[in-house]
């Protein structure tokens, strides 16, 4: 009967050695992902940039014609509009993607997203924008980390806080009309509260959604959706940290 138990309790210990082998595993492809993205979507923002911005005549700084046409004309519109709807077509198709298509797509729309952000390099100074993007790597990896290790079941917080960015989009949306700088604001200290919030629980929910005998295509997919849900919270707490920390040009 001992042995019985002793062989019972050893196979468990086996499989929970197993089991947080996997997902030390899974969650560090997951980091790498977003990492990368990030980088990527930081060089295509500088690589924009660089292209939109030239000497003029006179010698004075001025939008070239990529410049003109990313950034004052129409065709402003798809580069703002087009990473969100990468975005949706990678979350609702990536199931019925294979997996090397999937990666296509995110590295795609990670610079697609650098082009879009890039109009932030002619408004905030080099310095604060360096500045900003180390204090939000800085509170990411504590959230996260908390994410991680908490015991506490996030899930309630988390439907709160999709609910507060449904509120951000309508809120930012009518303070296109009104420009009032009072709820400018107030959407960004409140989206840098929920997108610090969303890393924590999408940490979370990365760490539960993962099942440690997958095949290759699902476990890499699953990293994949894992890695654009802390990317976005990444890229959107530092869009409103921003906002209030940044130093205008």
């Amino acid at each position: 009967m001992n042995t019985n138990r002793e062989y019972l309790a050893q196979t468990a210990a086996a499989t929970q050695e197993n089991l947080d082998e996997g997902l030390r595993a899974h969650m560090l492809r997951v980091y790498n992902y977003m990492a990368a993205a990030i980088a990527l979507t930081g060089l295509a923002a500088w690589m924009t940039y660089s292209m939109a911005i030239g000497t003029t005549a006179e010698g004075q700084m001025g939008l070239t014609a990529f410049g003109q046409a990313i950034y004052a004309s129409p065709l402003k519109w798809v580069v703002i509009l087009a990473p969100l709807a990468i975005v949706f077509y990678f979350s609702f198709r990536i199931h019925k993607m294979s997996f090397s298509t999937a990666q296509a797509v995110f590295w795609v729309y990670a610079a697609l997203m650098g082009m879009s952000l890039s109009s932030i390099l002619m408004v905030y100074t080099g310095e604060s924008i360096a500045r900003t993007f180390f204090i939000t790597a800085a509170s990411f990896a504590g959230l996260s980390l908390f994410g991680y290790t908490t015991k506490k079941d996030l899930s309630g917080i988390g439907q709160f806080l999709i609910m507060g960015v449904i509120g951000l989009i309508i809120a930012s949306v009518v303070n296109l009309f009104l420009e009032s700088s009072g709820l400018a604001f107030a959407i960004s200290v409140i989206g840098v509260l929920v997108f610090a919030g969303l890393t924590a629980y999408d940490t979370q929910k990365i760490k539960e959604e993962y099942v440690e005998n997958m095949d290759h295509e699902t476990s890499g997919k699953l990293a994949l959706m894992g890695s654009l849900r802390l990317y976005l919270d990444f890229i959107l707490m530092f869009q409103y940290l921003l906002m209030l920390l940044g130093n205008r040009e």
